[in-house]
């Protein structure tokens, strides 16, 4: 198991408050599908939540499974809490 610091929980905040953005940009974008800006803004979140998830797989393991996250040996899913317990 991983000890959980400061920056564990940090960069699981910034993942759930982009992933926030990104669902209501998502929301906005179903109804606006036009509006290059709102595209633009969707496309630079869609790179920082993917910098954030990758340093945040780096330092403490894969978010999701099913082939959406690599695995370094041994196996990490074996190593709790995962982000969704905490």
């Amino acid at each position: 198991m991983h000890q959980m610091d400061e920056r564990y929980y940090q960069l699981l905040q910034e993942l759930q408050a982009i992933d926030f953005v990104l669902v209501e940009l998502n929301l906005y974008l179903d109804t606006h599908p036009e509006d290059v800006n709102a595209i633009q803004q969707y496309n630079q979140c869609v790179q920082e939540r993917w910098k954030i998830a990758q340093e945040f797989e780096a330092c403490y393991g894969p978010l999701q499974h099913f082939g959406h996250s690599y695995s370094s040996a041994p196996w990490q899913w074996d190593n709790t809490p995962w982000p969704w317990q905490v």
